[in-house]
């Protein structure tokens, strides 16, 4: 459970109290007085907009974030492989970008681009669907570096099974509540992703701290 959602939740039950309160005033048996239940609820309601106004927040603030498309791939023929088709081998790339790819028809596993920075840890990428959106033989996905200028980063693509993908889902789930983002460690990997293409890219500018 996000912070979020337990701050309102919490709100709920103290405005929960707080009827109980005034109900209990009026048969002169409640477990809470009337004068500590009006605070409570005051305190419940305050909870409520404030888990309410954060979300919101957080929602916007991704809403307003700037995406930036690189050079991108031609293909032509058929295709044979999960691809990257954007951004290119050896690209400068911006703080946030549009990876971009394609997969062969029939194709049914999940998408994932996983970042690589030069600390050599693992940081799977994904935007509201989480796994790469698929559509018509393509893919894409919502990319953020957070390195220094001209730091090298591999944009490493996996194909997962269901349990692989529920991992990766979780891990960013569990790192967003905790505000922080470790990544992961070779042997963190789940067995169940399968790394199909792989391209590097340097920053163009400094990411750090970038949300």
């Amino acid at each position: 459970m996000s912070a979020k959602l337990f701050i309102i939740l919490v709100g709920v039950v103290l405005i929960l109290i707080a009827v109980l309160s005034a109900l209990g005033k009026k048969e002169s048996n409640g477990l809470i007085s009337h004068k500590a239940g009006i605070p409570l609820g005051i305190l419940g309601v305050l909870m409520i907009i404030f888990g309410s106004y954060t979300s919101d927040v957080s929602y916007v603030s991704s809403q307003m974030e700037q995406i930036s498309r690189g050079n991108k791939m031609e293909i032509e023929g058929p295709v044979d492989a999960v691809k990257v088709i954007s951004p290119l081998e050896a690209d400068s790339v911006d703080c946030r970008i549009l990876s971009m790819g394609v997969y062969p028809e029939g194709h049914e596993k999940d998408i994932w681009v996983v970042l690589k920075p030069t600390d050599n840890k693992y940081y799977p990428q994904s935007d509201h669907t989480n796994t790469s959106y698929k559509r018509d033989g393509e893919w894409q996905v919502v990319t953020r570096f957070g390195g220094d200028l001209g730091e090298k980063y591999e944009l490493i693509v996996y194909e997962t099974d269901a349990s692989a993908s529920e991992f990766f889902s979780s891990t960013i789930e569990d790192w967003k509540d905790q505000g922080s983002y470790p990544g992961l460690a070779d042997n963190e990997i789940p067995s169940g992703a399968t790394e199909v293409d792989k391209v590097s890219v340097f920053l163009r500018k400094n990411c750090r701290g970038v949300f």
